[in-house]
């Protein structure tokens, strides 16, 4: 019986599913879910909650572009998520107008430290498309300049996570210093308006939420059709084997930047859509320990897959939104227990368990079908 099945371990086969998988899901997220908020069943805090994970999943992904497809495992990449909202936010706390708490045209948090102007590297933010610009820009930027000068001096494996990490530690306590004009500890909120729609209604949150799900739709498939150009297999030799595609004649160099400034937009496109979702940013979102909760969704998702992640991140967080108001203190060692229990009993992550139990069910069927076998031949003589 088994072997009437066509191939189940077939490459082809196997991402025929996880297409089908996907399509089934993005209708559901993108059509139905909001179709169900609109009409009252799913309520505005679940559908903003859902678009929180959605951008999570999108930070996962740069992760895993980064660690599962080319074996660079960042530590920062909630800086360039971090970065990407601060962007955007900048031009959300801009559209507050007059209607903060000191009745001024500048952020509640300029008042307060004695400001009565705007800064003038404030003032383009009034401008969406510029925001939007910068968004990309400024950890494009970023990551530019770190990865040129830590690729250029062959800075791999363990070192380069403790770069990565520092780099991300740096910023963030850079951006709790008031006098960076960037609202300090308390970052940005209070968010009133978004492209001329009031941020808190239902239909902008909805809007936002589908903003999201269709951000991530499109960024898996970039990164599934990336994975299948000669620039995708030229990245996966270089997770296998850096120094055989160094010999090949590849400046691996160029091709590990270029997916470390790819990875940062991704996560930085994130961090502009979790911030009207959630309704605040500050550089709580940028510390160590946020990169390394994106490293441990693409773990146990699955590293090296595009699902994986996706299903890590919305699993995890969805995990965490319930641990967290049921057992607050338990949150950090349940995620270190699952974190251990995924590396040591199912290494390939949650998408590998359908293949696991498949394998598990071959085994325990296989037996009878090897000892029905030698039986056959030797009841068919007597019988004739």
């Amino acid at each position: 019986m088994s072997n009437s099945t066509p191939a189940p371990d077939n490459w082809l086969a196997r991402h025929r599913v996880e297409l089908g998988i996907v399509a089934v899901v993005a209708f559901a997220m993108i059509v139905v879910f909001p179709l169900l908020h609109a009409s009252g069943v799913v309520s505005d805090f679940t559908i903003r909650l859902w678009g929180k994970y959605l951008c999570y999943a999108l930070l996962a992904l740069s992760v895993n572009l980064l660690w599962g497809s080319t074996g660079l495992l960042s530590l920062g990449q909630a800086l360039f998520f971090t970065l990407g909202g601060y962007m955007h936010g900048m031009y959300l706390m801009r559209m507050i107008g007059e209607l903060g708490q000191y009745k001024k045209p500048i952020p509640d948090f300029l008042v307060f430290l004695g400001w009565d102007r705007l800064p003038a590297f404030w003032e383009p933010f009034d401008s969406f498309p510029f925001a939007m610009m910068m968004v990309l820009l400024l950890p494009g930027l970023v990551a530019y300049l770190f990865g040129f000068l830590a690729f250029r001096s062959r800075i791999k494996g363990v070192y380069f996570s403790i770069l990565t990490q520092a780099l991300t530690y740096a910023a963030s306590i850079m951006f709790f210093r008031n006098n960076l004009l960037l609202g300090g500890n308390n970052g940005f909120t209070d968010f009133k308006f978004i492209l001329g729609h009031d941020i808190q209604a239902s239909g902008t949150q909805r809007g936002l939420y589908v903003a999201a799900a269709v951000t991530l739709l499109l960024v898996y498939l970039f990164c599934r059709w990336l994975g299948r150009t000669k620039f995708g297999l030229v990245q996966q030799a270089i997770r296998d084997g850096e120094n055989r595609v160094l010999f090949s004649g590849y400046a691996t160099a160029h091709y590990k930047l270029f997916v470390f400034v790819l990875a940062a937009l991704i996560a930085a496109i994130g961090g502009a859509l979790y911030v009207p979702l959630v309704g605040i940013i500050n550089p709580g979102e940028m510390q160590a320990e946020k990169s390394l909760e994106a490293v441990v969704w693409v773990a146990v998702g699955g590293r090296g897959t595009l699902l994986g992640p996706i299903l890590g991140a919305v699993s995890i967080n969805f995990l965490k939104s319930w641990a967290t108001r049921a057992y607050p203190d338990l949150w950090l060692i349940i995620l270190g227990g699952l974190f251990i229990l995924v590396v040591l009993f199912l290494p390939g992550g949650l998408v590998s368990l359908p293949a696991r139990l498949k394998a598990l069910g071959r085994k325990f069927t296989k037996p009878k079908a090897e000892t029905a076998s030698p039986e056959t031949p030797a009841s068919a003589p007597t019988k004739s």
